[in-house]
């Protein structure tokens, strides 16, 4: 359905520092996949400004872009004991360019799948770390004049903060605007505010499960050839406003439940309920990220380009806990994870990564490819304007995952009005991957939770 027409390797414009930049202890704890994101954009129409398409622009635009950006146009390294480093070599990034004869509409709601996977940069990872670009993007043309724009970013260089941040201001610079240098000031050469403090690799204050294999599947394996699927969820506002009520009804919060903890708790009571398999003392926990920038003492500047946000878990509960119990109890276990997570926290997290001998096992936390998954783990996209990456074809009406490999992972963001010039919050979007056996119960007892059992899926 899609075909690469050429490919490049995009070096910064301008010379850049070179050399080998320390990475943080954060860093260290973050495999070195690549995060794929999708952005969809439409013909725009009724005479709107539009920037017509040039493979030459958008090419200039990232070289522009790689000036203020450079990490991105280096590679890693692993050392002794699986330990990054950063090399600043302007290497540059690579550039796919991309054609599919169908339209927009065939793919639907864009939920990753084999197709939609086509979309984004495919990364080779039986390569050598340092001959992976760490940077790698992919513009598709349709025949109905839509085009998507596939950008994959190493994790262990960035987190979601960083790669809005990279991807808005690459998208100012296509469209012919100045950035504010002050605000792309790149920190990394100031990465050691994220290591850790203690002398003597003193022990963490505090015990760190994050860093530790989540709960196995006890019951019965499921079938080998019981594949994962990805679904797109929906909820509008007044749904969710409606699930938080229900939640604050069991049990009175000292301040209103968020969004993020009401839906991802409603997510990890109906996951529980669709595996169920009469084991009600199978182990579960939800994993999921905070943003550490404001919550170190002293917070971190908003421009750092470097990872910042650290896992956190909830205490391992049991499939009876979660759905025997009223919502209020998921919902609670999530927040009490989130509260968790303060500056001494943060600062423990950081003794406990540069105690590890070996940085490999904080990365591989999650077995290889389960039998079964009693757990969810889930990103918030939430606070991250991804509305305003308009390279001059229009906002995107679509951002989302390029795919999700692994089963019982979830992203969630904003949904927008489409056609909306101001883009406001039409509600929520959530796209999630379960084991096939386990989406048409899943699907079922959401729409019932959420008070909306006839919900139909729709196209962009």
């Amino acid at each position: 359905m899609v075909s690469v027409m050429s490919s490049r390797m995009v070096i910064p414009s301008e010379p850049t520092p070179t050399g080998i930049f320390p990475l943080s202890d954060f860093d260290q704890s973050k495999p070195s996949i690549h995060i794929p994101l999708l952005f969809v954009y439409r013909p725009l129409v009724n005479d709107q400004p539009f920037l017509p398409f040039s493979i030459h622009i958008l090419t200039k635009s990232l070289s522009q872009s790689l000036v203020h950006f450079y990490p991105l146009a280096g590679h890693l390294r692993e050392n002794v004991g699986g330990r990054f480093q950063l090399h600043c070599s302007g290497r540059g990034a690579q550039l796919l360019e991309a054609v599919s004869l169908a339209k927009l509409d065939e793919f639907g709601d864009f939920k990753p799948s084999q197709d939609v996977e086509q979309l984004v940069p495919e990364i080779d990872y039986n390569l050598p770390v340092e001959e992976i670009p760490l940077l790698a993007v992919q513009l598709t043309k349709f025949r109905c004049g839509g085009l998507t724009l596939g950008v994959s970013v190493s994790r262990a260089v960035v987190d979601g903060a960083c790669i809005v941040h990279f991807v808005n201001s690459w998208a100012r610079i296509t469209r012919g605007e100045g950035l504010d240098l002050s605000s792309t000031e790149m920190l990394h050469r100031d990465s050691s505010i994220l290591d850790s403090r203690a002398e003597s690799c003193a022990a963490p204050r505090f015990d760190h499960p994050e860093f530790s294999p989540p709960p196995l599947w006890l019951g019965s394996l499921v079938d080998a050839e019981d594949e994962a699927a990805a679904v797109i969820l929906k909820l509008t506002k007044n749904q969710v406003q409606q699930l938080k009520e229900k939640a604050s009804n069991f049990d009175a919060p000292r301040r209103p439940y968020t969004s993020f903890e009401v839906i991802s708790g409603v997510l990890w009571r109906c996951a529980c309920k669709a595996r169920y398999g009469g084991n009600g003392d199978q182990p579960t926990r939800l994993s999921t990220r905070v943003n550490c920038r404001n919550r170190l003492r002293p917070p971190l500047h908003n421009s750092y380009f470097g990872n910042a946000a650290i896992p956190t878990v909830t205490k391992t509960s049991t499939f009876d806990d979660v759905m025997s119990k009223p919502v209020s109890y998921a919902v609670g276990e999530i927040r009490r994870a989130l509260e968790k997570v303060t500056d001494d926290y943060a600062r423990s997290a950081l003794d406990d990564i540069a105690g590890q001998k070996d940085a490999r096992l904080l990365r591989n936390t999650c077995p290889g490819k389960p039998k079964g998954n009693p757990n969810l783990d889930i990103v918030s996209w939430m606070n991250f304007p991804f509305q305003d990456a308009d390279f001059g074809w229009g906002k995107p009406v679509y951002m989302g995952p390029g795919n999700i490999h692994r089963e019982g992972k979830a992203f969630l963001r904003w949904r927008w009005l489409h056609g909306s010039l101001m883009f406001a919050s039409d509600g929520f979007m959530v796209a999630l991957c379960l084991q096939v056996s386990h989406m048409v119960a899943f699907k079922k007892l959401f729409y019932e939770e959420t008070g909306d059992m006839f919900r139909t899926t729709s196209k962009l």
